[in-house]
């Protein structure tokens, strides 16, 4: 598979950010998990972006489509924010990107439910998961630039997962039997998705001793938020409109 290189390192050097006061022998460890997040939230962008021409390929009305655009910058917004925490730790902002899987235009699907099963996967499930999980980061991390800085992105990400909530709520009842269906086809392998998704992105071990400062997780603790969020948060929400 076909590798890019992502360089952020001049527009993350703009925000100076001071670390001074976090445990410097935990540095390296930080500098990784902060540069993958870089890499997953600057993808991230494409993502919006094909959402939008999709939406708007389907007739939905424009300011939809100019939301998920303007999802995508912030996701590119949230990409240099995590490589300035990578220079700030003394790493570089650069990274060997994979190419990325194709969009899924769902065309086995009629239009609409092409775009929800890309909304739900999307917003309404990656994107609360992105909430739930960064939203009890922030209450282990110290104040600080980082809770400040992983505040921003918290903010943006809610935003993110509300849009495809309320979207949901506008289209689903309108929805024909062959639409419902359509859309209910897809949730296992929506679920399988995610859950694969967030577990090769997860660490597998606990967080090390003073790690929260730096927002190194105990991914065992993730893990079960994760399937907390899927059970108690997703799949509710999802049967107010499916058979899920």
């Amino acid at each position: 598979m076909n590798a890019s290189q992502l360089d952020l390192r001049a527009p993350a050097r703009a925000h100076a950010l001071d670390v001074s006061g976090y445990p410097v022998e935990l540095f390296p460890s930080a500098i990784g998990t902060w540069r993958a997040r870089m890499v997953n939230e600057h993808a991230s962008s494409t993502v919006f972006e094909a959402l939008a021409r999709q939406l708007a390929d389907a007739g939905f009305p424009p300011e939809l489509a100019d939301a998920c655009r303007g999802f995508a910058d912030e996701e590119r917004r949230h990409g240099v924010l995590c490589g300035a925490v990578v220079e700030a730790l003394g790493g570089t902002a650069t990274a060997s990107v994979p190419e990325r899987p194709e969009f899924p235009l769902h065309r086995d699907a009629p239009p609409r439910a092409a775009v929800l099963r890309n909304v739900i996967h999307i917003c309404c499930m990656s994107e609360t998961v992105a909430v739930s999980l960064i939203g009890a980061e922030r209450l282990e991390m110290p104040p600080g630039p980082l809770l400040d800085l992983l505040t921003r992105i918290y903010a943006d990400e809610v935003g993110h997962a509300r849009f495809g909530w309320r979207l949901l709520e506008q289209v689903a009842p309108e929805l024909s039997a062959a639409e419902r269906g359509a859309v209910e086809r897809y949730f296992p392998v929506a679920f399988r998705h995610l859950v694969q998704h967030e577990h090769a992105h997860l660490p597998s071990r606990g967080a090390p001793e003073r790690g929260e400062q730096l927002g190194l997780c105990s991914g065992l603790e993730a893990r079960v938020l994760l399937d907390e969020t899927i059970e108690e948060v997703i799949r509710p929400g999802l049967r107010r409109f499916f058979d899920c």
